[in-house]
């Protein structure tokens, strides 16, 4: 069964995790669950999809295939890559961007040079 955090999650979007004893899958309510994978991650929680094994694998196999191109959050440039991202400032559970590799780079770089200056 689909089920919301409590809260915010440190984790990110795609996250597969244990399943609750004696869940179903709202697809095939008939199967039980074998695993749970986070949906939709904000800085208030997120969505959980209990899966059956039969669903999980065609969702992974979805994964693996899936075009994760687009606008950067944060250049707003295109690119051909995005990735889950969260801003270090915001903390662990803050909102989930979608950034491009030199984005995250940056940032890392902007940490580390911070990092020196203090040390």
């Amino acid at each position: 069964m689909a089920d919301i955090s409590k809260g915010p999650v440190a984790s990110m979007p795609g996250a597969i995790h244990s399943v609750p004893l004696n869940s179903k899958w709202d697809e095939h309510p008939e199967r039980g669950a074998v695993k749970r994978v986070q949906g939709e991650t904000d800085s208030f929680g997120c969505e959980y999809y209990d899966m059956c094994q039969e669903c999980l694998d065609k969702h992974k196999q979805e994964v693996s295939e899936a075009d994760y191109s687009g606008k950067c959050d944060w250049c707003k440039k295109h690119s051909d890559h995005l990735y889950s991202h969260r801003d270090i400032e915001e903390g662990s559970c803050g909102r989930v961007y979608d950034v491009c590799r030199p984005c995250i780079d940056a940032e890392r770089q902007r940490w580390s040079e911070e990092d020196d200056y203090y040390a």
